[in-house]
């Protein structure tokens, strides 16, 4: 996560300040994001990183969500790019509504743009810390001491491949991976959200092993928090998901360090919220 300046709303208000006494009373109200807002940049073809994100969410904490064009077929890179060139526009209309914390719910992406550039471009048009779902999750082995991972996912042998790949170069080994081998085209990445999150238990217990510290579900399209805990439990090992660890590592951005609990033992444990 990258931290921007201050917002204008963190700093003091000028000696001229012509609000009214309920203005300035209420400059901090929220009904829904009194604890923080969170600021969702989705592919245009995802179905399931807002459902997510609102079920996960901790009362007081507000989604707000703009979406970028997906289109073509995988692999190309002006299918990627194309996302890429509309994070400066979701990211300043995501502004507007005062957000805390802004993420972009694609991991794939910033496998083929540069995430540095994805990062910088939120940063500047938002004004606020960014996340990456490819960030939270390596800050989430991180957190809970993990270094030994199994990986799966419902994308293709190519983008699992490049997966498998940057969590090697974070310094984890990535013991076994499994896909489905979905998403080519764009009517495949939309059928990625109808797989039946029970999928999960014989796509994880496929890749599993004695070697694995714990199961990382990658997508942020696959529907996946409500069979977190009861993956958990099959596995007796933690299970961490692309929308989940990217909800976690928001959270931690606006400073709340509660355990959630329904979610498996990354967002549930007060060890890995306070970590650094």
């Amino acid at each position: 996560m990258k931290k921007a300046p201050p917002r204008s709303k963190n700093i003091a208000p000028p000696q001229n300040d012509e609000r009214t006494g309920l203005g300035k009373a209420l400059s901090l109200y929220s009904a829904y994001g009194w604890r923080g807002r969170i600021g969702l940049i989705s592919p245009s073809t995802n179905t399931t990183l807002e459902p997510e994100f609102w079920g996960m969410a901790p009362e007081g904490v507000s989604i707000h969500t703009a979406r970028v064009h997906q289109a073509g077929r995988q692999g190309l890179q002006s299918s990627y790019q194309r996302m890429a060139d509309g994070i400066a526009t979701a990211s300043t209309l995501l502004a507007t509504a005062e957000i805390d914390v802004i993420t972009f719910g694609c991991t794939s992406c910033t496998l083929f743009v540069p995430a540095t550039e994805i990062r910088n471009t939120m940063a500047r048009h938002a004004g606020c810390p960014t996340v990456l779902v490819a960030d939270a999750v390596i800050a989430a082995l991180q957190a809970l001491q993990i270094e030994k991972v199994a990986v799966i996912g419902p994308r293709t042998e190519l983008v699992t491949h490049k997966e498998v790949q940057f969590i090697r170069d974070s310094g984890f080994d990535v013991v076994s991976s499994s896909c489905l081998g979905l998403g080519a085209t764009e009517e495949e990445r939309r059928y990625i959200g109808r797989v039946p999150p029970e999928t999960l238990i014989r796509l994880a217990q496929r890749a599993d092993c004695d070697a694995a510290q714990a199961v990382f579900v990658s997508c942020t399209q696959l529907p996946t928090a409500t069979m977190i805990d009861r993956l958990e439990q099959e596995l007796g090992k933690p299970v961490i998901t692309s929308n989940q660890a990217t909800l976690w590592a928001c959270l931690r951005a606006i400073k709340f360090n509660t355990p959630v609990s329904g979610y498996g033992v990354l967002l549930g444990s007060a060890a890995s919220a306070h970590a650094a």
